[in-house]
């Protein structure tokens, strides 16, 4: 097929909408934490066991960088600790100083990129300090500062709807130096948002780092 580039897993990308020239995604992963690896972690058939090797990246096109570094960020509430430009800023490393702490409940952090962007990939990292799973991992993109239009959702691991976003057929995953990156596969958004309602080992949430993956023309 012209124009369709294969990546595996049943998934096909449009080599048209994102470009011809196509490459495996590159990300310099943080370091990992030195908490050391907790006696028990959550298991269940709704949750990705630990990772422990860096994930098998998909196909973007040639010259993507992150997009959303530096760029303005935005939250549901005011942060407890940290500065809501830890979120851009390009630190993802499992440090105290590197980290947004928000109050608990559904929490939302959104990202302006400045101008729409043909997304080929997001990437997330809530909190790699501690092995963790955070509830209600959810991305969005949109047109608008609001998400009304054009609202997508590329991941949802709320299982009961509890975030208000729609039930979610994702499965929770547990925090590490890998975060969670997800295809965007080419669609075009100025707005990045993402939600989580506390975790596995606390009510409340936090943000390392929001990375937006695209050509900058």
């Amino acid at each position: 097929m012209a124009g369709v580039v294969a990546l595996g897993l049943g998934m096909v990308l449009n080599s048209t909408a994102l470009g011809a020239d196509m490459e495996t995604l590159k990300i310099e992963w943080p370091n990992p934490t030195i908490k050391g690896t907790p006696d028990s972690l959550p298991v269940g058939p709704t949750v990705e066991p630990l990772m422990t090797n860096d994930p098998a990246l998909f196909m973007v096109p040639k010259g993507v960088v992150n997009v959303a570094k530096g760029k303005t960020v935005t939250a549901s509430d005011k942060p407890f600790t940290g500065e809501f430009s830890f979120v851009t800023d390009g630190d993802r490393e499992a440090q105290d100083e590197s980290v947004l702490e928000i109050r608990k409940g559904v929490c939302w952090t959104a990202v302006d990129l400045g101008k729409e962007y043909s997304i080929a990939a997001i990437a997330v990292w809530n909190d790699h300090r501690y092995y963790q799973v955070y509830y209600d991992v959810i991305i969005q993109i949109a047109d608008d500062a609001a998400f009304t239009k054009n609202l997508r959702t590329l991941y949802n691991n709320d299982l009961d709807n509890s975030s208000k976003q729609g039930i979610g057929t994702d499965k929770e995953y547990i925090e590490t130096r890998w975060g969670k990156v997800v295809n965007a596969k080419g669609e075009k958004a100025r707005y990045v948002r993402t939600f989580t309602k506390g975790g596995s080992l606390s009510a409340g949430n936090s943000r390392q780092e929001i990375e937006v993956y695209a050509v900058e023309k």
